[in-house]
């Protein structure tokens, strides 16, 4: 629940832009947005990987460990998102400019991604947070700090938008705040006395734990990385096949997507603690039983959200470009092709959230970067060659069907090793 809300409020940026401000700057917000997220994946890296090295170490009986694990952990996000707040700040000019944007288009884009960059500390935390949270047993305190986030950041989008004017920067300065909220409030939590089983406190220099923490959150890195890397692919696909309305049609596509892969994204991130405590308590049983249930729950949701996808089509496209009769055609024509994607793609999803639960984040890793740098940027290379824009709609649903292909293979391969 607290991924798929935090998926609804990233969304709420682009709906008031798009109806509010106009359909160029959606569209140097799509343009800009994947940078900002490239950089904000380290905290992805630290909060599953450290939530399964903090886990498997809980289900070993040693709670003091896992303490100054994620007081390492922590500790470190807050480092590493400074330093890489700087760097973006610096870097996000020169590269926009090379992926070819160019007067207002650019401006707006640097302007929105320059104060989401200023932010990037707390989103790493917040990132960090929303899988630690179910690692020290309180996921509904998780949900009601990123449901407190996301309620600050629609009312600010709201007031800065629409009745202040302040146009792009305003969807930007709202993002900003609900992003301190999201990753600030968990640190004041974790900081005092609290009922979880984690606390923040004096941390020890521990290279082999943080060596650890960042090989099983490495999928979720190379995930988080290549997601926004392949967007600019297609970006620049789409600028050369469809011009600037297709940016803003693969915008609408990966706001859906976004909402629709929370469902998977978050199941996977709230049993992975769960995963991780039966396989350092060696309780096989148990994981069997939550690896078969699993795939049951990833197989219904797939089915229900391919449904959902045929059924609200029009209706979710009409919400961001409604007001666009050409955009709005060519984006029910692109989601009739797209949706297929989710009959497949929570398998992968859920496969590379496995074995980084396992603690074997090597294999994870492969899963992630083969299904996203590999699959989709070959697949959005050739396919228009042959079939246009429609060819880059269809190379998202080549792609999951052979990273689910490449998930089974892994799953049969270490079924005896890790005797799920």
């Amino acid at each position: 629940m607290m991924w798929i809300f935090t998926s609804i409020y990233t969304v709420v940026d682009g709906f008031f832009v798009s109806n509010f401000v106009g359909k160029q700057s959606f569209a140097a917000l799509n343009f800009i947005f994947p940078f900002v997220l490239v950089l904000g994946s380290f905290g992805f890296m630290f909060g599953t990987g450290g939530g399964a090295l903090i886990a498997k170490t809980i289900g070993e009986g040693e709670i003091r460990k896992a303490k100054t694990i994620f007081s390492l952990v922590i500790y470190t996000s807050i480092f590493c998102g400074i330093v890489v707040a700087v760097v973006g700040i610096f870097t996000i000019r020169p590269f926009a400019i090379s992926l070819g944007a160019e007067g207002q288009f650019l401006e707006d884009g640097i302007l929105y991604g320059g104060i989401l960059l200023a932010a990037l500390p707390a989103y790493i935390l917040q990132a960090a947070f929303q899988c630690l949270f179910a690692t020290a047993g309180k996921p509904a305190i998780g949900f009601y700090v990123t449901l407190a986030a996301g309620i600050v950041n629609i009312i600010l989008d709201a007031v800065f938008i629409i009745l202040f004017q302040w146009g792009l920067a305003g969807a930007a300065f709202a993002t900003f705040i609900s992003e301190c909220v999201g990753g600030f409030v968990p640190l004041f939590y974790f900081a005092r006395n609290n009922p979880s089983l984690l606390r923040l406190g004096r941390a020890q220099w521990d290279l082999k734990a943080l060596c650890k923490t960042c090989t099983n959150g490495s999928s979720e890195l190379l995930s988080n990385i290549a997601m926004p890397i392949v967007a600019m692919v297609y970006n620049l696909q789409l600028l050369k096949y469809a011009g600037e309305d297709g940016v803003a049609v693969f915008g609408v596509l990966m706001y859906v997507s976004l909402i629709f892969q929370a469902i998977f994204i978050g199941y996977s991130i709230g049993v992975s603690p769960i995963i991780s405590y039966h396989y350092g308590a060696q309780n096989h049983k148990k994981l069997r039983e939550v690896f078969r249930n699993s795939l049951i729950f990833i197989a219904l949701c797939a089915l229900a959200m391919f449904i959902a996808a045929l059924i609200f089509a029009e209706s979710l496209s009409a919400i961001f470009v409604g007001y666009d009769d050409a955009l709005f055609a060519l984006t029910i024509h692109a989601f009739s092709i797209f949706l297929f994607s989710f009959l497949f793609s929570g398998f992968a999803i859920f496969g590379s959230s496995f074995f980084t639960a396992l603690n074997d984040g090597i294999t994870s890793a492969i899963i992630s970067f083969v299904r996203t740098l590999v699959f989709e940027i070959l697949a959005v290379l050739i396919l228009p060659i042959f079939w246009l824009v429609d060819g880059i709609w269809a190379s998202i649903v080549v792609a999951e069907i052979m990273a689910v292909l490449l998930t089974i293979f892994f799953l049969w391969l270490k079924r005896k090793k890790y005797q799920y």
